[in-house]
């Protein structure tokens, strides 16, 4: 079964992610978030790692469409939004013109996808909604924006199922 779990920051998103895999005996959890650099992103992840089983394996990477086919179980992917930001970043996205760097992000956009549907096993992925929100006056809020929403859509595609957290609660959005 192939899982997304979207919602808003701090709408419990990452803890009901966990629930789809908690009676799995082990579980690869993909962080494809940054270090932590300042004492409230430690704290952010301290609390995600606290909660997980101690027989679930961390990788710390941005390489999903390499290592998602390849794993020998089943895999929590936390969560796109950092990854994207990762993609963002290595494209020089941030201050280049579009046509520098999209074509080389829808790919990489279309890989992912590919990759989920290449996994043997179960894979729940997490991300942020951003539908729900202003326009950022900013360009890197709006390329993060339109970027995250055209990977939710293309991701959301290949699930079997797709959760919405709001509050803690979760709404089904796809069944399968």
């Amino acid at each position: 079964m192939k899982t997304l779990v979207l919602g808003g920051i701090r709408s419990g998103k990452s803890a009901v992610a966990e629930t789809h895999l908690a009676a799995a005996p082990s579980v690869t959890y993909i962080a494809c978030g940054p270090r932590a650099d300042d004492a409230d992103w430690a704290a952010r992840i301290a609390a995600h790692q606290a909660r997980r089983p101690a027989a679930w394996v961390t990788v710390e990477t941005t390489e999903l469409s390499g290592i998602l086919p390849h794993l020998a179980g089943p895999a929590l992917v936390d969560c796109l939004g950092t990854w994207l930001t990762a993609r963002l970043d290595a494209l020089g996205a941030w201050e280049a013109p579009r046509e520098a760097w999209a074509d080389a992000l829808a790919a990489e956009v279309d890989a992912l996808a590919a990759a989920v549907t290449a996994a043997r096993h179960d894979v729940v992925l997490v991300s942020n909604e951003v539908g729900f929100t202003l326009v950022s006056e900013h360009r890197s809020g709006r390329i993060f924006a339109d970027w995250l929403g055209i990977t939710n859509q293309a991701v959301a595609a290949v699930c079997d199922r797709v959760d919405l957290v709001v509050a803690g609660q979760v709404l089904t959005v796809k069944a399968p």
